[in-house]
């Protein structure tokens, strides 16, 4: 018997930098709000009948809010509508955003390395842009981020 086969979609996601974050609060990108996103899109974009048939394997697996980066999980037959939807997405709350694809994979192990990868690699990158100096408490919200990518499972 074969398994039911997904795809593993790792996104970066970027806040517009034009926009003002000292007059509004800032967005801190969590699972439900990127889920929520996602899934409005398929909907405006692919109808109900779309968002029906994506939704049986659609999740969000993983998120950091430090270095907005995703994991996002799709069954193979609706990865590229996924996709689709999730360029067409142009805000997360009142916050404009766009994503970027770094890597797609068959496998969720596949998919722990690429993104376990760009994410020490972006935040060594804000670390070094960050005008004040990482507090513990940042360091310690990145470490369970870590983590959690780690122990990652289907």
């Amino acid at each position: 018997m074969v398994g039911f086969k997904n795809r593993y979609l790792v996104m970066e996601v970027f806040l517009d930098p034009n926009k003002d974050l000292a007059a509004d609060e800032p967005i801190i990108i969590t699972q439900f709000n990127l889920s929520k996103a996602i899934k409005d899109s398929i909907l405006t974009n692919f109808g109900e009948c779309g968002l029906a048939s994506s939704l049986n394997s659609f999740q969000v697996k993983y998120v950091n809010p430090i270095t907005k980066l995703c994991i996002i999980r799709a069954s193979r037959e609706d990865h590229q509508k996924v996709w689709a939807a999730i360029a067409m997405v142009r805000s997360i709350g009142n916050c404009p955003v766009t994503f970027s694809l770094l890597d797609i994979s068959g496998s969720i192990n596949a998919c722990k390395k690429a993104a376990l990868k760009c994410d020490e690699l972006k935040f060594e990158q804000y670390k070094l842009m960050a005008q004040v100096q990482t507090t513990d408490d940042i360091l310690q919200q990145m470490q369970n981020c870590l983590e959690k990518i780690k122990v990652l499972e289907h």
